[in-house]
């Protein structure tokens, strides 16, 4: 299609030819580069269909691409820096090493597009479609991915450090030896997702689906998980000192060898979950639920059954200390 010459673009283009009337100015992929890198990221590109653009390397900071049609486009290492793509069609898109520091995603559609050393910071995706994403080492440190959908994406050694990610879907999602530090994932799914070594100190995962999830190894100390469903969880060497997991659903987890040290479980559901070789110095397990199926290291279940009371089905419930019942913790468990 040829440029019209009373278009935004086709002023660009009769402005930057040579006065030849015999030559005829297309938008190509090539044209399209030139255009946007010689000032029309400066002005409005609502709604363009530059889909399959070669803009690799492209400057586009500040660009207007609200609602842009840029599915399956190469824009490998373009600066995006606080671009507007907000509902932006990403899909398939080559950003590796893209520079999208405080660019604006919400809602935009990333499915199966390349983000791998990409540059996040600061960025904004509420809302936005990564589904089956690559993020490999990506930078999302501080970014707000509220509600975000980033089912079976790979995030793996990213950094998403003080990231937001309230009730984002991860259900799936590789996130093996991700930096989540200080993140918060209140509300978040993160069913069968890998968190192997995964950094996850002081994170806020309150409320979050976590069944059978792969943390083998997490560094979770000081991590708030009140509340969150760890159902089959794998656990094993976690490092959990001094996390909070009040009302945590552990049924069925596997947590051996982990590190729960001045741990809060009050009112956790440990039915037959996995607790041999766990460390539970000064734990609080006031109303913690357990079964027969429990498992504890050596000479702890009959310190639990002397402090629980029967509650039907092979079940057990811990009580308190004193007369204050639920509002003391019970003196620690010796491991061995």
């Amino acid at each position: 299609m040829r440029t019209r010459s009373d278009t935004f673009l086709g002023r660009l283009a009769v402005a930057a030819s040579p006065s030849r009337p015999w030559l005829r100015i297309q938008a190509s992929n090539w044209w399209t580069r030139v255009l946007l890198t010689g000032g029309a990221r400066r002005q409005s590109l609502r709604g363009a269909d530059l889909h399959g653009a070669q803009l690799r390397g492209a400057d586009l900071r500040g660009a207007k691409l609200r609602d842009a049609y840029l599915r399956g486009a190469d824009l490998n290492g373009a600066e995006l820096i606080r671009a507007d793509l907000r509902y932006a069609d990403l899909r398939g898109a080559d950003l590796n090493g893209a520079k999208l520091r405080y660019a604006n995603l919400n809602g935009a559609d990333l499915i199966l597009a390349h983000l791998t050393g990409a540059d996040l910071t600061g960025a904004n995706l509420t809302g936005a479609y990564l589904r089956d994403a690559n993020l490999r080492y990506v930078n999302l440190n501080g970014a707000n991915l509220t509600g975000a959908d980033l089912t079976s994406a790979d995030l793996s050694h990213g950094d998403l450090r003080d990231a937001k990610l309230r009730y984002a879907n991860l259900n799936g999602a590789d996130l093996t030896r991700t930096h989540l530090t200080d993140a918060n994932l209140r509300g978040a799914h993160l069913n069968g997702a890998d968190l192997i070594r995964g950094e996850l100190r002081d994170a806020d995962l309150r409320g979050a689906k976590l069944r059978g999830a792969k943390l083998r190894g997490a560094d979770l100390n000081g991590a708030d998980l009140n509340g969150a469903d760890l159902t089959g969880a794998d656990l094993r060497f976690a490092k959990l000192r001094g996390a909070k997991l009040r009302g945590a659903n552990l049924n069925g987890a596997d947590l051996t060898d982990a590190d729960l040290n001045g741990a809060n479980l009050t009112e956790a559901d440990l039915t037959e979950a996995d607790l041999t070789d766990v460390d539970l110095t000064d734990v609080d397990l006031v109303g913690v639920e357990w079964s027969d199926q429990t498992r504890w290291s050596d000479g702890v279940a009959a310190v639990m059954r002397g402090r629980s009371v029967p509650i039907g089905g092979g079940r057990y419930r811990v009580q308190g200390s004193g007369n204050s019942g639920a509002d003391l913790p019970v003196p620690p468990v010796p491991v061995s």
